[in-house]
């Protein structure tokens, strides 16, 4: 492979474009469900092909297949739209510079998921089925396990024989319960999908985390709903991973900002011009970083798919903005070399501007220490659903449950339905307190969606439990 993709990139010179690179991937994944004691999927699929960009006089054009036979002929064809692109193309694209450079990279593993007997995995899901269906009021019981196995070599016309070699694993493990009265229904889950072999999954503890969930679940359809108003909160990391995402993960996409996903998914408020204006995106209390070397995150690589290093990009700094996003296209537009986010969505699509692991450094505090400052609030956990505008200020989130905090203290006491909303950059600047170290987690996210055509990408983000005064609760517009 490595004297093919290399001799792929000569030829390409030969040619006389600009620049161009070729990814070639190789993809398996495994899909293993259980629900109420059936086995609904046993799936494995293989996706295998490569996809090639070229640059010719500012303008790009892409093409993939799964004929690897023909690659000669789908670089020429990638080279003929960047040619017919010069038509329409409103200004040059400027890749910015890159050093070329040979290498490997793994994700660490212990045990390879795919050489682990399926009546292993079978054993746990239904372990685990049986626990949550015994549980009184639970009404249906869910447990699965995914895998992925992802190959990929690199090459580029800056280094044509300079092979990137990187083999990438993902485990996860989820285990739903369900408990439905004569009007309602209520779920809790758990789950985790990380960078790592099957060794990721016993981490999990699904086992007790499905007695768990189906307990709180069985509680949860007699709970009172959630009160209105204006509550003192915190969000535990099973919740702050998609108030990270959708809140500060998209805002800080460049090519967002620019306008690319406009159309499709909105824009951003974050401006460019906020590198040389300061912008108060938080409180002092908030430090967040696009990580591509937190271990177990699903954005953790060694270079991605233009072959620019991994590295740890600033966002967040003490509640003051500091910087975007960025692959190299876009990279170039603000004088700035790419942080190392384009990525793609398997063979079959460009790279764009993707998140790597977006993190809220961890704080000082112990999660007792944050609710003894609380006279009156709540605990929220796991995510229910979301809604956010196109330009990434005012958002609503539902959760699975809410936790009763009076005087300093949890009362025990639980509420279903809970709803918080807010806007951005008032929310973010509202936290006093973020736990410490040992309550950091890193949770994946595998479907993350963006581009046209569609690509879904898997990222990661990591959060300790944070404090948040004064949030508005509820959707009632009255105070309590």
């Amino acid at each position: 492979m490595q004297k093919i993709l290399s001799h792929l990139m000569q030829y390409a010179q030969t040619l006389g474009v600009d620049y161009a690179d070729i990814r070639f991937k190789d993809i398996l994944t495994e899909n293993i469900t259980v629900e109420d004691g059936q086995v609904t999927e046993i799936a494995r699929n293989r996706s295998q092909g490569y996809g090639i960009r070229v640059y010719s006089h500012g303008s790009m054009g892409f093409a993939a297949s799964n004929d690897s036979s023909h690659m000669e002929d789908t670089l020429l064809r990638a080279f003929k739209i960047a040619r017919a692109s010069r038509e329409l193309q409103a200004e040059k694209i400027v890749l910015s510079k890159k050093e070329s450079v040979a290498g490997e990279y793994e994700t660490p593993t212990v045990t390879d998921p795919f050489f682990v007997p399926l009546s292993d995995k079978l054993d746990l899901l239904m372990e685990c089925d049986r626990v949550m269906r015994g549980q009184p009021g639970v009404a249906k019981a869910e447990s699965s396990l995914d895998f992925r196995k992802e190959e990929v070599f690199f090459a580029d016309t800056e280094g044509s024989e300079n092979i990137l070699h990187q083999t990438f694993y993902q485990s996860s493990g989820q285990v739903t319960a369900r408990s439905v009265s004569e009007s309602d229904m209520q779920e809790r889950n758990y789950f985790n999908r990380v960078r790592a072999g099957y060794e990721g999954v016993l981490g999990l503890d699904l086992r007790g985390n499905a007695e768990r969930v189906a307990r709180e679940c069985a509680e949860l359809i007699d709970a009172p709903e959630c009160p209105s108003g204006v509550f003192d909160i915190i969000l535990t990391p099973r919740q702050l991973f998609l108030q990270i995402h959708e809140s500060v993960g998209h805002p800080t996409e460049l090519d967002r900002v620019f306008g690319s996903e406009a159309a499709f998914a909105g824009s951003s408020f974050v401006s460019a011009d906020y590198l040389h204006t300061p912008l108060q995106y938080g409180s002092e209390q908030v430090t967040i970083v696009a990580d591509a070397f937190s271990p177990l995150g699903l954005g953790t690589f060694g270079w991605d798919d233009e072959g620019v290093p991994a590295q740890r990009t600033v966002l967040v700094e003490k509640g003051m903005f500091k910087g975007f996003l960025t692959s190299r296209d876009n990279a170039a537009k603000i004088g700035e070399t790419s942080h190392g986010m384009g990525l793609a969505d398997g063979w079959r699509n460009m790279p764009i501007v993707r998140m790597t692991n977006i993190n809220l450094l961890p704080g000082e505090f112990t999660l007792d220490e944050l609710i003894a400052g609380i006279e009156d609030g709540l605990l929220l956990d796991e995510n229910k659903s979301w809604s956010i505008d196109d330009k990434r200020i005012h958002f609503q989130f539902a959760c699975e449950i809410a936790r009763e905090i009076k005087n300093g203290k949890l009362t025990g006491r639980i509420y279903k339905n809970p709803i918080y909303s807010g806007k951005t950059t008032e929310f973010w600047g509202s936290c006093d307190g973020v736990c410490d170290e040992s309550h950091w987690r890193i949770i994946g996210v595998p479907n993350c969606g963006k581009g046209q055509p569609l690509q879904i990408m898997r990222v990661a983000h990591g959060s300790a439990p944070a404090r948040f005064r004064n949030v508005k609760v509820g959707v009632a517009d009255d105070a309590r």
